[in-house]
């Protein structure tokens, strides 16, 4: 009997170990999929910064990894630029070594995205072929996999937007885009954060989750207005801070009909959203912070609200900078960098108040 019983406990030990070293094999790989879509998303940034974005006018999944490798194809990419009108209209007269400028920059976003897919798609399909991937983790990671082809689908349906009628792709789709990614990375995230061990520390107070996940949707929502200025070009103008247009609440905000229609198309009213957003998501997590603190000042949950209140107050300065200064490249980029590290780190905060996935075997190791 006790020889029994020390087969099976030698046997769940197997087992937890297996478990341990599969978990730790899938974080790495989510941790890179993380880097590689923190990567993207700055590169897509900068992209729209530069105008770039609407330089390769064809969608070519396959043959579209392959840049022009001739001076003649250089030159049969550049006319069917000039068809566009954002050429006839801001770039007439360029030429094709200033086209090669903006072709690079789109050219590379759509080649680390289609890396991406690869970069999930073949590990995901070797660890499920091994017996790697826990169950319940299944439907998430191939809904992760399918939202990534469909953003796809959008990052086209967004740059045809600027192909006939407008001069750069549309606010709305832009904004889609964007969150769509943001999605994709806090979805990595959060398997991620629920594959780490976790402390037993209880929550400071019984709301402290709810908050948590309350600021990690705040960020998120932060994310899509900071798009919407982007698509109006809405951070080149208003460039004082506290004070916008001369006031704090400006006027003008609601000049447009319908009402509603400012809160997407006026530049001075979504730039004012989005400085309002960031002072709530402020105050929200100040308020977290303090709270958590003065509750249980010792558990790990009380000093991630500690990092998640810094890393908003350091957004906050690189976005009061990157408006006062007329939103240089680098100062931009920088300001989307902070975003995607707020919200990774909420959403990661966030997961540390669910606790860590329960391990597949589920059976204690009795003494």
């Amino acid at each position: 009997m006790a020889h029994a019983e020390l087969a099976t406990e030698q046997t769940l030990l197997r087992e937890i170990g297996r478990t341990e070293r599969n978990r730790r094999q899938i974080r790495g790989w989510l941790a890179v999929v993380l880097f590689a879509l923190f990567a993207l998303v700055l590169v897509g940034g900068g992209t729209r910064l530069t105008e770039s974005g609407l330089s390769i006018t064809e969608w070519k999944p396959i043959h579209g990894v392959i840049p022009p490798l001739s001076a003649q194809e250089w030159e049969e990419e550049f006319q069917l630029y000039q068809r566009i009108p954002q050429y006839e209209q801001l770039n007439k007269g360029m030429t094709v070594e200033e086209f090669k400028t903006i072709f690079w920059w789109e050219w590379a976003h759509r080649v680390l995205a289609r890396a991406i897919g690869v970069i999930f798609a073949l590990p995901l399909l070797f660890f499920w072929i091994t017996g790697r991937i826990e169950r319940r983790l299944r439907l998430p990671l191939l809904g992760i996999l399918s939202l990534g082809a469909f953003q796809g689908f959008i990052g086209w349906w967004m740059v045809s937007s600027g192909l006939v009628e407008r001069t750069e792709v549309s606010q709305y789709r832009l904004a889609t885009h964007l969150v769509i990614a943001c999605l994709i990375f806090a979805a990595c995230m959060w398997i991620l954060r629920g594959l780490c061990p976790h402390s037993d520390d209880a929550a400071p107070t019984k709301r402290s989750r709810m908050t948590a996940g309350i600021i990690a949707a705040m960020s998120l929502f932060q994310i899509y207005l900071g798009a919407l200025v982007a698509g109006l070009d809405a951070g080149f103008t208003y460039n004082t801070w506290p004070l916008m247009d001369g006031a704090i609440v400006p006027e003008g905000l609601f000049v447009q009909q319908p009402a509603w229609i400012n809160l997407f198309e006026n530049p001075k009213t979504v730039q004012f959203l989005h400085r309002a957003g960031a002072y709530l998501l402020f105050a929200l997590a100040l308020i977290h912070m303090i709270v958590s603190l003065r509750a249980a000042p010792e558990t790990t949950h009380a000093r991630r609200s500690v990092v998640l209140f810094a890393l908003v107050t350091i957004q906050a300065v690189v976005g009061i900078t990157t408006l006062v200064l007329q939103v240089p490249i680098g100062w931009a980029v920088l300001h989307q960098a902070g975003a995607l590290a707020v919200l990774g780190f909420a959403i990661a905060h966030w997961r540390g108040f669910v606790g860590e996935y329960p391990k597949s075997t589920a059976i204690e190791v009795r003494d």
